[in-house]
């Protein structure tokens, strides 16, 4: 199969199950709701050695206080380690970003106390607010007003967690950096439109994509040498002999059609790009995830 003379390689991506949440951040302009947003999902790339993986979702008017706000979403392997996240990004990202306030902003089964914690920071002067029941929250929602050198910082008692899909991937490969790395920001762009997602890389690409092993016994994986180029001719390569450079998308999302609804869109953009010559995905022989997600059937 191909899409305009780029080979779509038959294989497929493992995504695993993961949690999520969603943290709407609004402050007294889009700037400055962006900016704590930024944070929070600083250092957020890999549940390996970040804690989570994170990324900002979009920016939206839809918000409790009427004010400008950004959605940030939030994936870990398991509710105990997303609550810890939560908790430390929003009370050391959110809480001292000036004008800001933080809402949950997903439904979900399981649920953290976090405004009900950071209240403490007010040292005995915070303040209660408690809305009427609805639907979507049948116990009510309370929030804490904490007194803070800027005015006040409004926190949402607890947030939610649902059941999430991470690690969905696909690898661009081409001729060399620059077709490849167009493509990936292409692909990238298109994967930002669809609700629901992240690509939590530096500028949602990865260039050191990974192999599960290593030739040392204290690490689990190691680069993934048969997509290396400067080895193509030491190990039993997947390139060819002009393929000489490849870049990883990786996708976290709240359900797996979202999922599959970014590889879709991320796949057809990045087969736009002259010299790029294949699309293939990083997979685990179906042995790890719980998602198997084939190309040709996602295009």
């Amino acid at each position: 199969m191909r899409i305009n003379d780029v080979e779509i390689v038959d294989t497929f991506a493992e995504a695993f199950k993961m949690y999520a949440s969603r943290v709407l951040v609004t402050a007294i302009n889009e700037e400055w709701a962006m900016n704590s947003a930024s944070t929070v999902a600083g250092f957020g790339t890999s549940v390996i050695m970040c804690g989570c993986e994170a990324g900002i979702e979009g920016a939206t008017m839809e918000t409790p206080d009427g004010r400008p706000g950004v959605n940030i979403l939030l994936f870990a392997n398991s509710t105990k380690d997303l609550g810890d996240q939560l908790m430390r990004r929003i009370g050391q990202c959110v809480m001292t970003s000036p004008t800001s306030a933080c809402f949950n902003n997903l439904l979900g089964e399981k649920e953290f106390v976090v405004g009900g914690q950071l209240r403490y920071f007010g040292d005995g002067f915070q303040i209660s607010k408690r809305l009427n029941p609805t639907p979507e929250y049948p116990k009510g929602r309370r929030f804490w007003r904490i007194p803070v050198m800027g005015g006040e910082f409004l926190c949402e008692e607890t947030f939610q967690a649902a059941k999430a899909v991470g690690g969905g991937n696909f690898l661009i490969i081409g001729r060399g950096i620059e077709p490849v790395l167009e493509a990936s920001g292409k692909a990238v762009q298109a994967i930002r439109e669809v609700p629901c997602v992240i690509a939590p890389f530096p500028g949602g690409v990865v260039r050191s994509g990974s192999k599960v092993g290593s030739r040392y016994k204290f690490l689990a994986a190691s680069t993934n040498t048969a997509y290396c180029p400067m080895v193509k001719s030491q190990v039993e390569s997947d390139l060819t002999e002009e393929e000489n450079c490849v870049l990883e998308i990786v996708i976290d999302a709240v359900d797996i059609e979202s999922m599959n609804k970014a590889m879709h869109e991320g796949i057809h953009a990045a087969c736009t790009t002259e010299g790029v010559t294949r699309i293939s995905a990083g997979n685990y022989g179906g042995n790890l995830g719980k998602y198997i997600i084939n190309l040709k059937e996602v295009i």
